[in-house]
């Protein structure tokens, strides 16, 4: 989901800023952008009855791609040099970021609720601390482990409704098995992004990984056409497809580039978190999805641990030779 563009703000963040817009600006531009990412689940939710899973991961991909690659004509000879150099590792990183985990989220919101996707994806960003921490022995202190912890207990009480039978019978919905599952994949790509340390510029990397992503997709795409998974579509199919690829894709993409160049990579993805908010007011407001009790409890949990974790990060080091992601 649209959700990987912190990971490639992560991955490529400057210290620097490179726009003269003010703060206000960045944060409108910011905003939009996870107001778009939000209505991408309710919008896929509507498509996917008609389009299957992975043919609107591929075209979607696609479709980014192709509007993009124009604004990045100016980096063309950079982005064959790093294919170049290093093709395979940027075709799998792109195919797991944005191929399988789009692909598995989308399979998820075919199978649960748009308002169930949205809160359980919240945990992506924390998911993704906890395995950096593993793997990239980034920082992580006591608090932030809590924090992630309420999250997860969070997502748990979503997934089961609020039912303890359900639990203790591991009754756990489908959907909301893909969507962590979508997670799982995510926080993966965002560490082997941040390590592979790309040198070439949010945009232009991030259309190579569209490209990876879409390639990825197509066989699974194909699948689907090969056993008539195609038979239901019609126009709102289309339409879904037409929105997400377009406003809730490359110009969602173009806006969040834009809002790190004005504030920085971590201030701007610190507005991920707004996502889920709006990913559930458009459920409730367009799909009519009822915000049941357990919603607002495992919400309300998620909240809590996002506040552990993004208020008591640990402090930057003074002075490092490796500056962080961060």
């Amino acid at each position: 989901m649209p959700i990987h563009m912190w990971a490639v703000a992560e991955a490529a963040a400057k210290k620097q800023r490179i726009s003269p817009e003010s703060d206000a600006a960045g944060y409108a531009a910011g905003i939009m952008t996870w107001l778009l990412a939000g209505s991408v689940f309710v919008v896929v939710k509507i498509g996917v009855s008609e389009m299957p899973p992975w043919t609107f991961c591929f075209s979607r991909a696609l479709i980014s791609a192709l509007i993009l690659l124009p604004l990045v004509a100016g980096h063309y000879g950079d982005m064959i040099g790093l294919l170049r150099r290093r093709w395979l590792e940027a075709v799998f990183i792109g195919a797991i970021g944005l191929g399988l985990t789009q692909g598995v989220t989308f399979v998820a919101l075919s199978h649960t609720s748009a308002i169930n996707v949205g809160i359980i994806f919240a945990l992506a960003p924390m998911a993704t601390m906890l395995l950096a921490r593993l793997v990239l022995r980034e920082p992580m202190n006591g608090w932030q482990g809590i924090g992630l912890a309420v999250a997860f207990v969070g997502i748990v009480v979503i997934a089961v409704h609020g039912s303890l039978a359900i639990l203790l019978g591991l009754k756990i919905g489908v959907g909301d098995l893909y969507a962590f599952c979508a997670i799982l994949l995510f926080a993966g790509y965002t560490v082997l992004l941040k390590r592979a340390k790309f040198e070439l510029p949010t945009l232009p990397l991030l259309v190579i990984l569209l490209f990876a992503g879409s390639v990825s997709a197509l066989p699974f795409s194909l699948w689907e056409i090969a056993h008539g998974e195609h038979e239901h579509l019609a126009m709102t199919g289309y339409l879904a497809l037409a929105y997400t690829g377009v406003i809730g894709g490359s110009f969602m993409y173009f806006l969040y580039n834009w809002s790190i160049g004005v504030l920085g990579a971590s201030r701007a993805g610190t507005l991920i978190y707004t996502q889920m908010i709006f990913a559930t007011f458009f459920a409730w407001l367009i799909l009519g999805e009822r915000i049941e009790w357990y919603h607002f409890a495992g919400g309300g949990l998620v909240i809590v641990g996002i506040l552990f974790v993004v208020l008591l990060r640990p402090k930057p080091a003074a002075a490092s030779g490796t500056v962080g992601a961060r």
